[in-house]
């Protein structure tokens, strides 16, 4: 028997629903929305709600579609806070600092891990994460990033390899054999357990051509792709993310106008991820430039031990409002629908019949609360499928 769950009394909805009200966010009013079997069923006016199993006043606070992390990095071991006040003091960060966590990784046991992954997970749900992808990439052994991949298997599907992360030590000086393995026994055994490849395309891990080798291995073995690129310098990544198909470029810091013609001529989104440019005393990119060139955007975490340890998809949002040129609207969308659009996701990331029923309420009247005011837990009540989680 079908279970039909209804919201009423909503004080402001956001759908992410451009056929709502002809805005990107799809505004409703004194709302409802109806689930049934944690699919959504019907969206519109409180007064008109069907009836429901159960339901859920929501007393007119703000609801929102579940927010959707598209970068993350949740597999690791130790910490890295020293290395944080060091950069607070003055360091320039280069991709060489992940090496000291690929040693705590290895170092780590699977439960360790698993500790680690499920407690992240927690965190971000309690922020209103209800999708959240996740990448290996500090292990770098073909034994440790299988392993990474299978704990990221325990609480997403979204699961990515990233075995090009960096070059570990023990192939310094050998990047062409590292990348021997990677397309070889790594991606053989890794691949099952993946549904995206990944590669850092930058200053300190991989060229272009090692990054094309490696991502066209990836693709021919079943993977889909993303990307690294454009973080620490300007560069080819972006350019070789469209020309590649890839479904998201990640970091985008340094585009040039060349870039953003490519990405907004393509099906390519890129994704922001103001954790990094914060934890890093580095220069924030200008979101507004790129949405201005007509670039699908979407906003993540980037949750990692070195340069970007939040979960928190609401302090994304509130940095993408106040330094890197986005309104409120505009970088909800980025963390909701945007981010839907990084994973090629149908089904999430929207308020709108036929999707999944993942909801998110507010202590709040309205969604422009989450950059107002930044720092504040405005998380109300989760619901995944229809399920209240939070």
């Amino acid at each position: 028997m079908s279970e039909v769950v209804a919201w009423n009394n909503i004080g402001e909805l956001t759908t992410c629903d451009e056929s709502i009200d002809g805005s990107a966010l799809g505004l409703i009013r004194d709302a409802a929305v109806v689930s049934v079997d944690g699919r959504i069923a019907w969206v519109g006016a409180s007064a008109q709600c069907p009836d429901a199993d159960a339901s859920f006043d929501m007393s007119g606070c703000a609801v929102l579609p579940g927010f959707v992390d598209s970068h993350t990095h949740p597999v690791f071991g130790g910490d890295r806070a020293l290395e944080f006040a060091a950069r607070m003091a003055g360091e320039s960060y280069a991709a060489g600092g992940i090496k000291t966590t690929v040693a705590a990784t290895r170092a780590a046991t699977d439960e360790q891990l698993l500790r680690r992954v499920y407690a992240l997970r927690e965190e971000a749900l309690r922020q209103g994460t209800t999708t959240m992808e996740a990448k290996s990439g500090y292990g770098l052994s073909v034994h440790d990033e299988k392993r990474s991949l299978i704990a990221a298997g325990m609480v997403t599907d979204e699961t990515t390899f990233l075995g090009a992360h960096v070059v570990p030590r023990e192939y310094e000086g050998d990047v062409d054999g590292y990348v021997r393995l990677v397309v070889g026994d790594m991606l053989t055994e890794c691949a099952p357990h993946a549904r995206w490849a990944d590669v850092f395309c930058d200053r300190g891990a991989f060229d272009v051509d090692q990054s094309r080798e490696i991502l066209t291995a990836a693709r021919r073995a079943g993977l889909a792709l993303r990307l690294h690129g454009n973080q620490l310098q300007p560069g080819p990544g972006a350019q070789l993310g469209v020309e590649l198909g890839a479904a998201s470029v990640d970091h985008c810091t340094y585009l040039s106008d060349d870039d953003l013609v490519a990405l907004a001529s393509s099906t390519t989104v890129a994704t922001f991820v103001p954790g990094a440019e914060f934890s890093t005393r580095t220069p924030y990119p200008s979101i507004r430039r790129a949405l201005d060139a007509g670039v699908t955007v979407a906003l993540a975490s980037d949750c990692n031990p070195g340069t970007s340890y939040t979960t928190s998809l609401p302090f994304a949002i509130a940095l993408a409002v106040r330094d890197m040129g986005m309104t409120p609207a505009e970088a909800v969308w980025a963390a909701t629908a945007g981010g839907a659009q990084a994973l090629r996701r149908n089904d999430i990331g929207k308020i709108a019949p036929g999707y999944r029923a993942d909801l998110h309420s507010l202590r709040a009247p309205s969604h422009i609360h989450l950059a107002y005011r930044p720092g504040v837990p405005l998380t109300d009540g989760v619901w995944e499928a229809g399920v209240r989680v939070v």
